[in-house]
């Protein structure tokens, strides 16, 4: 029994020896081998190229990649038991000369635990200050440097060994790059790279061109920005330092009484990028009689909101003469109410006996124009831009469409030119249609179009299906204009209403299927037209219908809604919105007026 204990001892003793001589022993064995037959090579490639042998106290590197390409290696270096090669890049021999004789040093590195533990790691390289720093552009940057270097079997290293590179240029955006590089006494690297952004903060921006005042007067020509596909104006800074915008134009013309509904659905359609910009602000909403209507000071404020739109003090704030860029060529809805019944509106100029006015008071359920204000962050970061109308600041919340996207995956308020025409997005939709409005009125003389009223009740109904109707005309004559290959026919809602044409009031909605439609009063960017080189007026019918007597909607040529009764016979251009098929794609431009989207 004794001997059969001892056998089974022995016979363990066996398996132990041989696993760890297959697992533990033979590798490393073989590993050895192989560090040998690396420097090995690495002689015979100095011995056969002794002109790249170091002198003095510098080291001379050869990687194994080199001795591989070289031929000083015929076969390659597995790893023991495996046919994973040993790295190529990280494997080296280092050689230096020291007491008259030249000393190899190599390092092979077969991953895992499988590396040679010659010396192979550079110093640590602690800097001062943060790797990332951003500054303002034109700020001053000095580089805070190298705290220090220290080497895990050299110990500290002179700072003033660290080798540094890369400059940043101040007066331009951009990130650039600082690298600091130390080496060991084994020439092992260390490289430590810092980023300098330099970038345009808004606020910077606008208070640098401000000069010390608080907002823009007159009508300055460099403070335009580019949000949500929308152009806007700076108004000024706030004490919070951030920025305050006004649309560039009228968006809509809506009825004061629900001009909380109709901004809410403008928020709705900024895209999300901007949405996050944007400060939750309160605005000035103080009453005033006419008597005061030159105020630069607000003693009442809305609660904080996301939209609203400008005061007479944001208005009297920014004359300057006769310039004043917060009086728009419509009328326009300020804040300011004179009454329950009665708010005031602004223009550039009034006519007749209101000659010289700034501000008239108008019935609260009377549609004109609405531009919205808004604050956005002054940290936002200016990507592109110097401020000009045709080259306003952007701020990359919005990225133009790539080539070969689908257009009804693009944005509100981009552009796209289609049959001879130039269109903007009013939305898009699930079934994969994309709804546009023309920029301009058709641009043919026969474009001008009369509207018949019913002789019976003299109702004047929006209605594509009566020939008598200017919806007709629109739908049935504007292919005659348009080249309609890219559009479909789709349902539209034609909204009635009792009396005044009142946002949110319809009566009832009457559904038609056509392919070419008037613009609705309320939508995004149906309130003007652009004013083009040659005979473009701003006259135009509306979509809005009305049970009253002789009601209908329409834009006069004065590029305002015609809130009264309307005359006989009456005359006015045709502007179109359309619906754009499913399926096409975008094969050039970045959705910009001047450089719209084609498709295909």
């Amino acid at each position: 029994m004794k001997k059969d204990n001892k056998l089974k001892f022995i016979v363990t003793v066996l398996i132990c020896f041989a696993f760890a001589y297959f697992l533990i022993i033979y590798p490393i064995q073989v590993f050895r081998g192989n560090e040998n037959k690396l420097k090995d090579a690495a002689a015979r490639y100095f011995e056969l190229n002794p002109s790249q042998l170091p002198t003095g106290e510098r080291i001379k590197t050869v990687a194994l990649k080199e001795l591989y390409h070289e031929k000083f290696l015929e076969t390659d270096i597995y790893a023991p038991y495996s046919k994973k090669t040993c790295s190529v890049e990280n494997s080296w021999v280092k050689v230096r000369k020291e007491n008259e004789a030249y000393r190899y040093y190599v390092y092979l590195d077969c991953g895992g635990a499988l590396h040679s533990f010659v010396d192979h790691k550079g110093p640590e390289i602690t800097l001062n200050g943060k790797k990332y720093i951003s500054i303002g552009l034109g700020e001053d940057f000095t580089d805070p440097g190298v705290n220090r270097v220290v080497d895990a079997k050299d110990g500290k290293i002179d700072l003033s060994n660290v080798i540094v590179k890369g400059k940043v240029d101040n007066q331009k955006v951009g990130t650039y790059e600082i690298t600091y590089t130390a080496f060991d006494q084994l020439s092992n690297k260390t490289v430590v790279t810092r980023k300098v952004e330099v970038v345009q903060k808004l606020y910077d921006t606008i208070a640098t061109k401000l000069n010390g005042t608080r907002n823009f007067v007159g009508n300055p020509d460099n403070h335009y920005v580019q949000l949500s596909n929308m152009l806007f104006r700076v108004f000024g800074v706030n004490e919070d330092n951030d920025v305050i915008l006004v649309a560039d134009e009228d968006v809509a013309n809506v009825n004061y009484s629900k001009l909380d509904k109709w901004l809410d659905y403008y928020y709705q359609h900024l895209n999300s990028n901007a949405q996050k910009m944007i400060v939750d602000s309160q605005f000035c909403n103080v009453r005033l009689s006419e008597n005061n209507l030159d105020t630069t000071q607000c003693n009442a404020y809305t609660k904080k909101r996301k939209i609203y739109i400008p005061s007479v003090v944001e208005v009297n704030k920014a004359a300057a003469g006769d310039e004043n860029f917060m009086k728009p060529a419509t009328m326009s809805w300020i804040a300011n109410s004179k009454t329950d019944n009665q708010a005031y509106v602004t223009r550039d100029i009034f006519f007749d006996q209101d000659y010289g006015k700034s501000f008239l008071p108008y019935s609260v359920y009377d549609n004109y124009g609405v531009r919205p204000m808004l604050v956005i962050k002054g940290s936002s970061l200016i990507t592109d831009g110097d401020g000009t109308r045709t080259n306003p600041y952007l701020f990359g919340d919005s990225k133009k469409g790539a080539s070969g996207s689908l257009l009804s995956k693009r944005n509100t308020g981009e552009y796209v030119t289609s049959g001879g025409m130039l269109w903007r997005i009013i939305d898009t939709f699930e079934d994969g249609t994309v709804k546009v409005v023309s920029v301009s009125t058709l641009s043919s003389p026969s474009s001008v179009a009369s509207c018949y009223p019913d002789p019976d009740n003299s109702k004047i109904l929006y209605n594509p299906e009566d020939k008598m109707s200017i919806g007709y005309y629109i739908n049935n004559k504007s292919s005659d204009y348009i080249d309609s290959k890219d559009f479909v026919n789709h349902v539209i809602e034609v909204p009635i209403y009792k009396n005044k044409i009142i946002f949110g009031e319809e009566v009832k909605t009457v559904k038609y299927n056509v392919m070419f439609s008037a613009p609705n009063m309320y939508e995004m960017f149906s309130a003007q037209v652009r004013n083009l080189v040659g005979y473009y007026p701003h006259s135009y019918w509306l979509v809005n219908s009305s049970n009253g007597n002789r009601i209908a909607g329409a834009i006069t040529d004065i590029g305002v809604p015609i809130n009264e009764k309307i005359e006989e016979y009456y005359a006015s251009n045709v502007r179109v919105v359309g619906f754009m098929k499913k399926g096409l794609t975008i094969s050039s431009g970045d959705g910009t007026e001047i450089l719209p989207y084609k498709v295909k």
